[in-house]
């Protein structure tokens, strides 16, 4: 098996959800007692979350680049960030290292396009949903994308950065995220990308009106296919 990089800590709730799934594909591919060789950094989300302007965004991807870097001299042969909104220094971290990085939008559009998805709703942090960094690579795997909802955008922020990045999820937030489902696939949403790697804490992917493409878990899935596969 190949040794993988995750860059962590953003949350720490996605983190750990990131290792789980790894380790259980790798044991279902294997056998019961063999685990992914891991190297994590897990960094400090109080200085990653609330980025506003581009000096946040510099200062964001200085952090991130340093923990790349970190990561490949310890050894690790290809590098995944465990939040969807950190990929919009995508392009720049995968300029300061030489080992691969695994982008989870083009994770999620190489299924999507797989499945002959056609279109589709995002649902993330403010960032992710309205700006290009993130839907232009769906959209480059086929995928039309509904317009985002602001409103959507703004609840789910309070619910991802109040909650779930916290560890603690409420009902009434399983209640919003059902609503938003129901009302974007009344307005011709074909299926739903969780663009957030804490929003399976309130969002059914198993059984919903909707096809759900979980990024963390297709992401994950993506990493162990990485680590499993021969030089």
């Amino acid at each position: 098996m190949r040794k993988l990089g995750l860059i962590g800590g953003m949350s720490w709730v996605s983190t750990r959800t990131y290792y789980e799934h790894i380790n259980q594909i790798i044991q279902q591919r294997t056998d019961r007692h063999t685990s992914a060789p891991l190297l994590i950094e897990s960094l400090d989300f109080s200085k990653l979350w609330g980025l506003r302007d581009d000096a946040d965004w510099d200062r964001a991807a200085a952090i991130l680049i340093d923990s790349a870097q970190r990561l490949e001299r310890a050894g690790a042969e290809a590098i995944i960030i465990g939040a969807n909104s950190m990929h919009r220094v995508y392009d720049r971290v995968v300029e300061s290292v030489s080992v691969p990085i695994l982008n989870i939008a083009d994770c999620v559009g190489e299924r999507m396009a797989r499945d002959k998805v056609k279109t589709a709703a995002v649902l993330g942090t403010s960032n992710v949903m309205t700006e290009s960094f993130y839907r232009r690579r769906l959209v480059a795997h086929g995928v039309d994308l509904l317009p985002p909802d602001i409103g959507n955008a703004e609840a789910l922020d309070e619910i991802i950065y109040g909650q779930l990045i916290v560890g603690k999820p409420t009902r009434d937030a399983e209640r919003a995220l059902k609503t938003m489902i129901t009302v974007l696939e009344q307005e011709g949403a074909e299926a739903i990308v969780l663009a957030c790697t804490e929003l399976e804490m309130v969002v059914d992917v198993d059984a919903n009106v909707l096809p759900i493409y979980d990024s963390t878990r297709i992401h994950a899935e993506k990493a162990a296919d990485w680590i499993l596969q021969a030089d």
